[in-house]
């Protein structure tokens, strides 16, 4: 292979491959390109590009965040649970919700920073510490309205209108809120990251701490905020799910963390920019979701998504990557 070829493999591969699949699943499936079926794939995965979005500011610091899923599950317990069982408005659960995704970052970054714990174990802690808390105000059960609560009284309260349209209504009755969410946190992200020095400083210290510190960069402050920006992406994950499904359904985040830590990394391969990247996380969240789309349509089995899903996620980071590396020797 030349260098011209190389560099282009590199550049543009993961785009062939995103066209080629697309095209795959025309054949098979004429539907799949309709607008109808894009609408569908952008609002399948917009909770799991945000929280993509999260662990990308993590990833770019040098570190992971294994608790988005769990983080996210918690906000949505804790919204219906604040309106189901508290009675409060869109308002105050919204920040009650942000507030705790910031708090549960915070937390995160003070155990690895100042605990120095590694990320993956401090994170895992987190994960696990928020899935069991998460169920004892409710021992355990879902919240929804009209529920039997554990000192035997009932829960009075519902959702708002405005809370549910969060995840349910559509804008000029075609693009759903929840992807204009994702859209706007991803253009955010993306220029923070890029466009700003706060952003350079944290590739910065991604790339060498030590010499970043040697600079005089806050290395700390600036890995603690990356958690907590991750918390806060993740909490806003929760509440969307909450407003889309209509109550405390204890099951709802058990895929998020694994979708989300896929679009992530196979934003790497994207444009073979082999580091983590805000534009290459949403390609690969919607690449995700075309996927599982695809296979849906197909009626392929459900218990095959996941290892088709790993399979390319393997293939595209392996191509990247290899390619990579032979264009740095």
């Amino acid at each position: 292979m030349t260098i011209a070829a190389r560099d282009l493999s590199i550049r543009y591969g993961f785009f062939v491959l995103l066209v080629a699949l697309a095209l795959f699943f025309y054949v098979a499936q004429p539907a799949f390109l309709s607008v109808r079926s894009f609408v569908f794939v952008f609002q399948s995965v917009s909770i799991t590009a945000i929280l993509a979005l999260g662990v990308t500011g993590t990833l770019v610091v040098g570190g992971f965040d294994l608790s988005i899923g769990s983080v996210a599950a918690s906000s949505m317990m804790a919204a219906s649970y604040a309106m189901v069982i508290w009675g409060w408005g869109t308002a105050e659960t919204v920040l009650l919700c942000i507030g705790f995704g910031l708090l549960a970052g915070l937390l995160n970054g003070l155990i690895i920073v100042y605990g120095r714990v590694p990320d993956l174990l401090a994170t895992l802690g987190t994960m696990f510490l928020l899935l069991g808390l998460q169920l004892v105000p409710t021992a355990g059960r879902s919240i929804a309205r009209g529920m039997t609560l554990p000192d035997g009284t009932t829960a009075s309260g519902s959702f708002d209108a405005s809370f549910l349209a969060l995840g349910r209504a559509r804008l000029f009755d075609v693009l759903p809120v929840s992807v204009v969410v994702m859209l706007t946190l991803a253009v955010a992200i993306f220029v923070f990251l890029e466009s700003t020095r706060w952003g350079r400083v944290m590739y910065a210290i991604g790339s060498n701490e030590q010499a970043s510190r040697l600079a005089g960069a806050p290395v700390a402050r600036y890995k603690i905020a990356a958690y907590m920006i991750s918390g806060a992406f993740a909490s806003i994950g929760g509440i969307l799910l909450a407003a889309r499904v209509g109550r405390g359904d204890v099951s709802s985040g058990n895929n998020l963390l694994l979708d989300a830590v896929a679009a992530a990394l196979i934003g790497f391969a994207v444009l073979g920019a082999a580091k983590p990247n805000a534009f290459g996380t949403l390609i690969g969240a919607l690449f995700v979701g075309m996927l599982l789309q695809g296979l849906t349509m197909m009626n392929a089995p459900y218990y095959t998504q996941d290892a088709v899903k790993g399979g390319v996620l393997v293939i595209a980071l392996l191509f990247t990557f290899s390619l990579t590396r032979r264009a740095g020797r």
